[in-house]
């Protein structure tokens, strides 16, 4: 071992090869769900780099465990334990950069560290978006993380991160790594793995090496499927066999150097609407109508419950406010120092776990909240809230059919206004601090909770009982329970903060599950399986087929994580 990571060490040099506990911990140990041991952490600075490491580690037998930026809520890029049976090398993609405009930047091309935001970055002066922006997504979240785990977000026209156009390193089953470049990019007279990896880093090819027909470069068909509200499955799911194509879904399966993406028209001259209902058929009537009566569908669709909205005005204002006056460019950077002050207090036995979290609830404890006024006034009158931001275009069609929608009456109980653009802005940002708000109480509630458990979840798109009513076996287990989600598509987001002495994966795993299994939901969602939950049959024969020596991820959808699949009992 010692040998390989000395070799390690004259690839990418010996500060980029960590192998202490404390060097590691940031690495191995996930957001919100896993830990465990690894021989080292790498963190190569050129695709040329990651090739080298990549065909070391695969030589030396090891397992290649791949990470962007740590963002997943299910550990699927981090380790699981300590129960696997050869070393783990976990490669972090953060130093290798990289965004390429392709024909002005209607796609692009993006190498293993590129993140949302640079990637939103590049394409605002040309006034295009990616599939996915901050504030539909995860902070700080990965390109490649996304296309990886098919992963969804609040935009409604655009459905889960997908293409068919990537560039790939992959193990074959006699453990031989081979690059494959399914990227639609010619590299004329270059065969060797390194001199085709470095063309594309370098850019070092001509529009004419270009092809346009080389695959879909997002799921274009998610638009016809999200219409279908009368269908018997979700619109978008992780496991979705039709989504799932080489890289798209690969779940850490491959070693991913590019993926060739779809760009997007920036949405512009943007209405939103707030509406505010005791009813859960009337927000539902209002999505079908969203989803099947206009030509042109909604931006996005976010739903909140009024106990999420108190949750988050408490426990996010610090978040909401840092967005609001600073960007969202400085917010990677603050969770890295957040990861990192978290990862010192781990050492030091007389601080609390999760300083950060104490000390940005201190902070955010002086600031005055970040709701507008007419937004706290419904959160009184009013259990479920939506807000919906449109096209100029939709937004005359939709609001003569809200007011005479409204003016039902007693019927629907219920009522909405135009926000105004701060209210809009603010709206949408309280709606992203929800997503962090049970995380935040749980960290300075630890004395009187028992942790937390998180779900996402995909609906039926038919399903007008989409408000969940617990039993009362599973209600008296928690203390909190925080509904959120993407409406339009039925994508929900369910937090639960158990109470003391209780262990949040056995309510899971034991009281969650089979309720939604009876619902006909799907889960996760949009995070993926991680090592969390069970792959499905489908995603299962898409791992075993993309890795056959079952070198690269082991032990991912609760698959075994011995050497060529083989039975955890042999």
């Amino acid at each position: 071992m010692t040998a390989t990571i000395n070799e390690l060490k004259n690839i990418v040099g010996p500060k980029h090869v960590l192998t202490s506990d404390a060097e590691t911990y940031g690495y191995r140990k996930g957001f919100r769900f896993g830990n465990g041991k690894v021989a080292a952490v790498v963190i190569p600075g050129s695709l040329v780099e990651l090739w080298r490491v990549s065909k070391l580690a695969v030589a030396a037998g090891w397992i290649i465990l791949m990470q962007a930026s740590n963002t997943g809520l299910t550990g699927g890029s981090t380790p699981d334990g300590d129960d696997y049976d050869r070393p783990i090398l976990l490669i972090s993609t953060r130093r290798m950069k990289g965004i390429q405009l392709l024909d002005n930047g209607k796609q692009v091309v993006c190498l293993p560290g590129a993140d949302l935001y640079e990637l939103e970055d590049i394409l605002a002066p040309l006034e295009r978006e990616p599939h996915s922006v901050i504030g539909s997504s995860c902070i700080g979240a990965s390109v490649l993380g996304g296309v990886s785990n098919n992963s969804g977000g609040a935009l409604v026209q655009r459905g889960p991160a997908y293409t068919e156009m990537a560039l790939y390193g992959q193990v074959d089953s006699h453990g031989v790594l081979h690059l494959v470049n399914h990227l639609g990019i010619t590299f004329k007279g270059l065969d060797e793995p390194e001199a085709v990896l470095e063309a594309l880093e370098q850019g070092h090819y001509a529009p004419e090496d270009i092809c346009w027909d080389a695959g879909r470069a997002h799921d274009d068909d998610y638009v016809n499927r999200i219409r279908q509200v009368e269908e018997n499955t979700p619109a978008r799911y992780n496991a979705d066999p039709d989504r799932l194509f080489e890289a798209s879904g690969n779940a850490g399966k491959l070693i991913v150097f590019a993926v060739r993406l779809d760009t997007f028209p920036a949405a512009k001259d943007t209405k939103v609407f707030y509406i505010g209902t005791n009813k859960t058929k009337t927000l539902e009537t209002i999505r079908r109508v969203l989803l099947t009566k206009f030509e042109e569908l909604p931006i996005a669709g976010e739903y909140m419950h009024r106990d999420v909205f108190g949750v988050a005005d408490r426990y996010g204002r610090d978040t909401v406010a840092l967005i609001r006056f600073l960007g969202t460019k400085y917010l990677p950077l603050m969770f890295r120092l957040k990861a990192r002050m978290d990862q010192f207090t781990q050492k030091v036995s007389w601080l609390p776990d999760a300083l950060s979290d104490h000390l940005m609830q201190f902070a955010g404890s002086f600031l005055p909240s970040q709701v507008p006024p007419r937004m706290r006034a419904y959160h009184k009158r009013f259990e479920h809230h939506l807000m919906v931001r449109v096209s100029g275009t939709l937004a005359e069609q939709l609001r003569p059919w809200l007011k005479e929608f409204f003016a039902g009456g007693r019927t629907i109980q219920g009522d909405f206004f135009e926000c105004t653009t701060q209210e809009g802005k603010l709206a949408f940002l309280h709606r992203f601090a929800a997503a962090g708000a049970g995380n935040r109480y749980t960290a300075v509630h630890k004395k009187t909770t028992g942790g937390m458990l998180a779900l996402d979840i995909a609906l039926r798109r038919n399903d007008w009982e989409w408000f969940e009513r617990l039993p009362q076996e599973v209600d008296e287990t928690l203390v909190l329970k925080l509904y959120y989600g993407h409406f339009l598509c039925h994508v929900m987001h369910q937090d639960y903060v158990v109470k003391p002495g209780i262990d949040p994966m056995d309510v899971e795993m034991r009281l969650m599950w089979p309720l939604l299994d009876k619902r006909g939901a799907r889960y996760p969602a949009e995070h993926n399986v991680g090592h969390l939950y069970h792959a499905s049959e489908d995603m299962a024969a898409h791992y075993r087929s993309l890795d056959p020596c079952n070198c690269m991820n082991p032990g991912i959808g609760r698959q075994t994580k011995r050497k060529n699949w083989l039975a955890e009992s042999v």
